[in-house]
């Protein structure tokens, strides 16, 4: 019998190699699990917190990630450029202004299943820099690979929740699934919109909890207490996978599932202990 959905596994923002070691370990165990057919990562945080290079998108690949998607530091490692321009897999924000190097969405082929899924990558502009309006943009790409696919799945990399919302609503019934990044901060919003769309503010980041945002937490609070920069360093410790996964039914491209994973769960009370 032919399958008749699609089981994707979304990973949030990947902070460095707190959260590459963990994958490593992890995420083929959880692709098993919960039996993924596609899994996307975000990989805009996974070169020591800013950027991407050749080694951490091999290492992804093997690890079973299908596409990699990014954000506002896509473009923080100059070295990557020239892959960024031919790995159609590889994905920065669409709306970023044309002539920066990449793709904005892609149409992966599903052979097992003979399915074809878009991926969509867009950047808000709220508290970020002033691009291109990511509503217009996505509903031109949305006429370019709907000519080859209906499953359309989109990662929103933006700061403020009304704007993720605001494309959500914009896009419901659409795209299968919209999932928010940026903020490293796992949601518990996760729903079904009303035309089918499968909707989560943000998936979190996969680094180490004991932190600021995967930053070292005593140099994240100089900055806020003494108001100056102070450059920040990868913490380590408490690592956790923060993700989301997403069942697509394949006729009808609705999204019938959608759910965030974190693993390992967080303690939250000794109540029991």
């Amino acid at each position: 019998m032919a399958k008749n959905h699609l089981n994707i596994l979304f990973i949030g923002d990947i902070v460095g190699e707190p959260g590459l070691s963990l994958l490593e370990t992890i995420l083929p165990g959880l692709i098993e699990k919960h039996e993924a057919d596609f899994v996307i990562a975000n990989g805009e945080n996974s070169h020591k917190g800013k950027g991407i290079n050749r080694h951490i998108i091999q290492k992804l690949y093997d690890l079973g990630v299908h596409v990699i998607t990014g954000g506002n530091h896509s473009f923080a490692k100059w070295k990557v450029f020239s892959y960024m321009k031919t790995d159609p897999n590889i994905l920065r924000p669409l709306n970023y202004p044309s002539g920066n190097p990449g793709y904005g969405y892609t149409i992966y082929e599903l052979e097992d299943l003979d399915q074809k899924i878009g991926v969509l990558n867009l950047q808000g502009r709220t508290f970020l820099q002033n691009i291109d309006d990511p509503f217009s943009t996505a509903d031109w790409a949305l006429e370019q690979i709907k000519k080859e696919t209906n499953i359309v799945f989109v990662d929103f990399h933006a700061e403020a929740t009304a704007e993720k919302m605001a494309l959500a609503w914009h896009l419901d019934g659409k795209v299968s699934v919209l999932v928010g990044t940026h903020t490293h901060i796992p949601t518990g919003d996760a729903r079904l919109l009303p035309k089918g769309t499968g909707y989560i503010t943000d998936a979190g980041m996969t680094g180490s909890f004991d932190s600021v945002l995967g930053m070292d937490s005593e140099t994240s609070l100089k900055r806020f207490k003494l108001g100056t920069p102070h450059r920040y360093k990868i913490a380590d410790g408490n690592n956790h996978i923060c993700a989301v996964k997403s069942v697509v039914d394949l006729e009808t491209t609705e999204c019938l599932h959608i759910e965030p994973i974190i693993y390992p769960k967080l303690t939250n009370s000794k109540l029991d202990s």
